[in-house]
């Protein structure tokens, strides 16, 4: 795993809502953004925002309210499919928990796991991600 993180994954009650509140702080939507998961380029790093119902979904939570389910993931954007599963394996073997096994979706991989303290973490590859000769993500 690269000494890296990508993006900021935020679960929002209302993505309009949300979208307005950050461009109204100056953050342009990026261009690849569409209305289920909104991307802002914070300079080498993405902020995005999804709904919060979707996101538990995606990380195996049953429901996004009063299940521990903090509406919050650091992702790490792989660099091959079969980096999702060995980095998930890894964190485990360290003693993280792992919440949902590296799966396939529409888009690529993704799996999560539980730091030490609890803190989400999005595992993920998707052909869509492109990084610059700097490492750094282009929205």
């Amino acid at each position: 795993m690269r000494q890296r993180l990508n993006l900021i994954l935020l679960g929002v009650s209302d993505i309009a809502k949300s979208t307005a509140f950050y461009e109204a702080l100056g953050w342009p939507k990026a261009e690849s953004s569409h209305a289920e998961f909104v991307k802002f380029d914070l300079g080498g790093m993405v902020l995005a925002i999804q709904c919060r119902e979707a996101f538990a979904k995606d990380a195996n939570f049953s429901t996004a309210e009063g299940s521990g389910f903090s509406g919050m993931a650091l992702a790490y954007i792989a660099r091959s499919p079969e980096e999702v599963p060995r980095v998930l394996d890894k964190a485990a073997s360290l003693g993280a928990t792992i919440v949902k096994p590296a799966t396939r979706n529409a888009w690529g991989i993704a799996g999560y796991f539980r730091d030490l303290d609890g803190h989400l973490f999005e595992v993920i590859y998707e052909d869509s991600w492109v990084f610059d000769e700097f490492d750094d993500l282009i929205v």
